[in-house]
């Protein structure tokens, strides 16, 4: 299909708005819409957060005039069916647009490709597939949660460029610079959980929230398989306050699972794997909560794991030009290790950029 430079320029525009949701629209996804006329942009608006007006409502209640007839641009298909709030294809209907640019379909079974035939069926030009990467990539937790029913993974680690994520010593802040750091509590306020291993708790004691005033935290998940945290630990601590998820092997109706319930802990018994807890099934555990995307923080043994069992979909590494040394200091994937280079993680799509001194990687798992 066919579009114009414009079309390009209003759909960018529509992408940028998308975006300002981001972090508050879980389970939905990112959405952005314009509406123009005459060659002017007459009313535009984005997904706010969950359970608030579409895009396409809010563009509609900020337009300037009358916007019969116009074009609007959206960056996912339209909903046709009713949920928090009304179907946005009959809204569209109602309001006589007279064309609709689609940057990419709803893989929702509910939606897709439904909301395109309402708008055909009512007599609106459609057109379909313009940025559409862009939208898919900006809704990437979207598109696996409601397909999959899974989380999105996205592992996340700072290293030095020989690779350590401390001295020999143990030390490790900081590593990275500051504005990478303040990255990371973006992700965390991105992301419905974040997930570490117990050594990680053990070793550091870390609260795992946002620290970025008006975001939101993340649940903090727990790999632990034989139950070894401390009541005495913050995220045990803080359980009441932020939610707080721990995986374990072992019986949920313990003596120390019972008063780890008492302080807020959510205790959850995964099967085993190797002797660790299965990851893939805790996924499936996690998917059945609600929680959408899981950012990995923890240590080299719960990355290796992570990277084994193939539930990574997504890696970012904050490169610090630093060098360490050390054969006995920690790195960022450790574990067993695979033993064959053929069965190793391989990446794709890779994008580079500088944050400070700091080299960013931003790569895909190839599956």
């Amino acid at each position: 299909m066919n579009f114009t430079e414009k079309d390009c320029f209003y759909m960018e525009y529509a992408l940028t708005l998308a975006e300002k949701g981001k972090g508050f629209t879980s389970p939905n996804p990112m959405v952005g819409a314009v509406i123009v006329k005459n060659g002017r942009i007459i009313g535009e608006g984005y997904h706010k957060k969950y359970g608030d007006w579409h895009a396409e409502v809010n563009a509609f209640n900020n337009a300037t005039e009358d916007v019969e007839g116009a074009t609007m641009y959206v960056t996912l298909e339209p909903c046709s069916h009713t949920g928090k709030t009304p179907p946005c294809a009959d809204k569209i209907i109602e309001k006589k647009i007279g064309r609709v640019v689609i940057a990419a379909t709803d893989p929702n079974p509910l939606v897709s490709g439904r909301g395109i035939q309402k708008l055909q069926n009512a007599g609106i030009e459609v057109s379909v597939g313009l940025l559409a990467d862009k939208s898919i990539q900006l809704n990437e937790v979207f598109m696996k949660y409601i397909v999959q029913k899974k989380p999105f993974v996205l592992y996340k680690s700072a290293t030095t460029l020989d690779g350590k994520i401390a001295t020999v010593t143990g030390k490790s802040q900081w590593i990275s610079c500051e504005k990478s750091r303040n990255e990371t509590h973006l992700l965390r306020h991105y992301m419905s959980g974040i997930m570490v291993g117990i050594n990680t708790v053990i070793a550091d004691n870390p609260m795992l929230n946002c620290r970025i005033e008006e975001l939101t935290s993340p649940v903090r998940i727990v790999v632990d398989s034989l139950l070894r945290i401390s009541p005495e630990c913050k995220i045990v601590q803080t359980a009441k306050d932020y939610r707080t998820v721990v995986a374990t092997l072992q019986d949920d109706d313990s003596i120390k699972a019972n008063m780890l319930k008492q302080m807020g802990v959510e205790i959850v018994t995964v099967r085993e794997f190797n002797g660790r807890v299965d990851l893939n099934a805790l996924m499936d555990i996690l998917g059945k909560m609600g929680i959408d995307s899981i950012l990995i923080e923890g240590g080299g043994t719960l990355a290796f794991s992570c990277f084994q069992q193939g539930i990574v979909d997504k890696v970012i590494y904050y490169i610090a030009p630093k060098i360490f040394g050390g054969v006995s200091a920690k790195t960022s994937v450790e574990g067993d290790g695979f033993r064959e280079i053929s069965g190793c993680v391989t990446l794709k799509d890779i994008s580079t950029r500088m944050i400070d001194n700091d080299i960013c990687v931003t790569a895909y798992v190839d599956k």
